[in-house]
């Protein structure tokens, strides 16, 4: 599998996020860090996620990704759309109840993009473990069986750090 990496661009109003290859909790410091201040951008009219080159996708990044559509609706966009060539990550992602909130579409809009790779944030344990706590109560309100599925996980992880 190729290594996993994000990248994104804001063209015309759209911002745009990439994600290819094996995407896993290394790169979830720099999405949830990158988020946080890109989205403050007044600019945003829309939101794009292109996974169409995901190989794989952890929980983690899914609940960041997840994130992504509760910060738009609190910035009163458009449900951000979701793109999704690979049945296995489709499969997954109807699983865990993104249909709900994203538009899922299964082909890329035609249009151009500069997208640029987000650069890597390092971060101590502890901040790591609250954004893997923090990304799984987000997938955990999505549905039922997503809190029975992570319950578990995130009540350990909350145990280790006290």
């Amino acid at each position: 599998m190729q290594e996993g990496s994000i990248f994104s661009a804001l063209v015309d109003g759209s911002f745009v996020l990439k994600f290819i290859g094996d995407v896993r909790l290394t790169l979830c410091s720099s999405l949830d860090t990158y988020l946080d201040s890109s989205l403050s951008n007044p600019e945003i009219t829309d939101i794009l996620i292109d996974l169409t080159q995901v190989e794989g996708i952890d929980s983690t990044t899914l609940g960041l990704i997840a994130k992504l559509s509760v910060k738009a609706k609190q910035l009163n966009l458009p449900k951000p759309a979701l793109v999704s060539t690979n049945k296995d990550i489709t499969r997954i992602l109807l699983t865990m109840g993104f249909d709900h909130v994203f538009v899922l579409m299964d082909q890329l809009p035609s249009s151009s993009q500069e997208l640029k790779q987000l650069p890597l944030v390092q971060e101590s344990v502890e901040e790591m473990q609250q954004r893997i706590i923090s990304a799984h109560k987000v997938l955990m309100g999505l549905n039922e069986s997503n809190r029975e599925a992570f319950k578990d996980l995130v009540s350990t992880l909350e145990s280790i750090e006290k």
